[in-house]
């Protein structure tokens, strides 16, 4: 008994650290969004602003363009989610429902795919977008982005597929009901959280992302909001820290509140009692 209770405030502190560790960068991020100048320049920084101010949140929208960047990155995240969630489902469930030696390349092929670093792909990507004319162009972006989320999705997808019992699929076939009703009235309902949870992390990825952004999006208009952050650091590389830290706040919020509205459906057991024994 004294083991395991040891055991369990062993795994609670660690959970407790984990999240500390998770919350710190946030927490001093929007805490020096609220500080003032005098305050960011001081030697001896604190937790709590002493003299809180919007000034930093005013200078950074009269500085940059962050309404017009913020719905670029919008644009580019929901169609780059949308876009791999609707190609990755059906290939998931080929891929799990039929384990053939194409199916198990295609497995290998998602695997050794995420090994690739953005730098080694970048120049023949964009010589291809360039042939392409799609080079300074939001949707060449996201075509990007769908293809490199695309592996991701379909190796979450094909695990949530194999979770789903083929006996309610045979259950449904005896009943009289077809491949297609089978599969958008039995299966596709039970996959909700999996669909859910793939979206929720190309759509993450697509916000946050950078390298891709920088590189092939040349005009100021279509620059998304990542890349349009790095304009508060100065040539020298000195960072006006109070505008940076509130345009980088702003940034983040649209990723957890996206999270928060869905995360129930993420961790719902859809599939209890589904099944009976």
């Amino acid at each position: 008994m004294r083991t395991s209770t040891a055991g369990r405030v062993g795994q609670y502190a660690a959970l407790l650290a984990y999240l500390v560790f998770l919350a710190f960068p946030f927490l001093w991020l929007l805490s020096t969004a609220f500080k003032s100048p005098r305050e960011l320049g001081s030697l001896h920084p604190t937790w709590i602003p002493e003299d809180p101010t919007l000034g930093n949140f005013r200078q950074a929208f009269d500085e940059q363009p962050l309404l017009r960047a913020a719905g670029n990155s919008l644009l580019a995240a929901l169609a780059a989610a949308l876009i791999a969630v609707l190609i990755a489902t059906p290939l998931a469930y080929v891929m799990a429902r039929h384990r053939t030696l194409l199916a198990r390349a295609a497995t290998g092929w998602v695997v050794v795919s995420q090994a690739f670093p953005l730098v080694l792909v970048i120049i023949p990507l964009f010589l291809v977008l360039k042939n392409l004319r799609l080079i300074n162009s939001l949707f060449g972006l996201v075509l990007v982005y769908v293809v490199w989320a695309l592996p991701f999705a379909l190796w979450m997808l094909v695990g949530y597929v194999r979770a789903v019992p083929v006996e309610l699929e045979e259950a449904a076939a005896v009943d009289g009901a077809g491949k297609l009703r089978t599969l958008v009235s039995v299966t596709a309902p039970l996959l909700a959280p999996g669909i859910v949870a793939t979206a929720l992390f190309a759509f993450i990825t697509a916000w946050n992302e950078f390298f891709f952004a920088l590189v092939l999006l040349k005009t100021p208009e279509k620059q998304t909001l990542p890349v349009v952050l790095t304009h508060f650091i100065g040539a020298e590389g000195v960072a006006d820290l109070g505008p940076l830290a509130a345009a980088a706040f702003l940034a983040t919020l649209p990723s957890l509140v996206v999270f928060a509205i869905i995360q129930r459906r993420i961790t719902s057991g859809m599939l209890t009692g589904a099944v009976k024994s």
